[in-house]
């Protein structure tokens, strides 16, 4: 078991390796991109990854507080469902309804990898090989998806 101060240093270390290792990749538009704190340009509306000690999760997660237009968010996000499978390679889980960490309302669509241990650096690489790919695909997704989205801001 860790200290929080080395729990925080060990999650704060991968996520900077994590940084450094995607620096070089362009965004899906050529652009330099903040792959970990990637901005999608709707507010409410995030790219999420997270890693703990038992797995890793990447996800798109809508938080508006208005729980009308979360779901006519969620609804975009079902029209455009088979382009983002399409575009991953893969089916993700869609929850209309869930809450994150702090109990608040969210909409999620979401893959995760488990077992997986950010404190383990031997996970590391099998963590950095299932974030990079899903990453660089919601950006491609997002080229091409964020304009249905933008008459919704």
């Amino acid at each position: 078991m860790y200290s929080k101060a080395e729990a925080t240093q060990l999650r704060q270390a991968f996520w900077t390796t994590f940084g450094q290792y995607m620096a070089p990749v362009p965004s899906a538009e050529g652009e330099t991109t903040n792959w970990i704190n990637y901005k999608t340009g709707i507010k409410h509306l995030y790219f999420r990854m997270q890693a703990d000690n038992r797995q890793a999760k990447i996800a798109i997660e809508l938080n508006h507080p208005d729980a009308g237009i979360r779901e006519l968010f969620f609804e975009q996000f079902r029209e455009l469902k088979t382009l983002l499978h399409e575009t991953l390679g893969e089916e993700w889980i869609w929850e209309e309804e869930a809450l994150d960490a702090q109990g608040l309302p969210l909409s999620c669509i979401y893959t995760e990898l488990s077992p997986a241990n950010v404190f383990n650096r031997d996970d590391w690489p099998k963590l950095i090989s299932f974030f990079k790919p899903r990453m660089v695909a919601l950006d491609a997704f997002w080229a091409d998806a964020q304009y249905t989205f933008e008459a919704l801001k």
